[in-house]
């Protein structure tokens, strides 16, 4: 088997390391993924203008565009030949509405596009607490084998977010569910002319069942969306 990995959190995120040490237990692995942070970009591709590409040691590539850009360089040269792309873990969740600004399920959208299945992973985490990308990888790493030993329906990938639990609480179960259709809380601070989004994710409409409602309520949530 043969992944690429990318993310938008950047070439150092320890996530990238943590999905890297999983996914290089399944097959051989290469990494295009972007020079700097670019969380929330949505699908933003650059066309306009040239990007540098850095190789920073054997099958790992540094880009200087976003998380869509790393997919398409890298299924047009850097590695025209993977069987899945995998994107995370992203330092936070990708819940329900936030499928159409995140960047790392943008990736694996760009993929699927070009007929290569793929898994976007993040790791809900609670403000004031830090995500575990040790236990990140032990609870990746057998999903991954679920996941990819699936039939694939072209048009068609995966979204999964990790919980956030405490440190000696037992490992969640995988729960397969629909996303949360609710928008994000739409709440601003003011200051002066400026406006300051300030909405409390943890506090966002939890519609029984869905993927928010399960990450919130401690399991891992798995979803299918298409692309379409």
């Amino acid at each position: 088997m043969r992944f690429l990995l990318t993310n938008d959190d950047g070439i150092d995120a320890p996530g990238l390391q943590a999905l890297y040490d999983a996914a290089s237990q399944l097959g051989e692995v290469t990494v295009a993924a972007p020079t700097l942070v670019h969380s929330g970009c949505g699908h933003r591709v650059t066309t306009d203008a040239p990007f540098a590409v850095e190789e920073m040691g054997t099958g790992r590539f540094a880009v200087a565009g976003t998380p869509a850009d790393c997919v398409r360089v890298a299924l047009h040269d850097l590695a025209p030949r993977v069987d899945w792309v995998l994107s995370g873990v992203n330092a936070g969740g990708n819940l329900g509405a936030d499928v159409y600004h995140s960047g790392t399920v943008a990736a694996v959208r760009e993929a699927v596009l070009h007929g290569v299945p793929g898994v976007a992973l993040s790791q809900y985490f609670r403000r004031g607490t830090a995500p575990d990308w040790r236990r990140a990888t032990r609870w990746v790493l057998p999903l991954l084998r679920e996941l990819l030993a699936q039939p694939w329906t072209p048009g068609t990938f995966w979204n999964v977010n990790l919980p956030n639990l405490d440190p000696a609480a037992a490992d969640p179960r995988v729960v397969y569910c629909p996303i949360n259709p609710g928008p994000l809380p739409l709440s601003f601070r003011r200051e002066g002319n400026l406006y300051r989004y300030n909405g409390d994710y943890h506090g966002r409409p939890r519609v029984a069942g869905s993927d928010v409602d399960v990450c919130f309520s401690g399991n891992i949530a798995a979803t299918r969306l298409n692309v379409f």
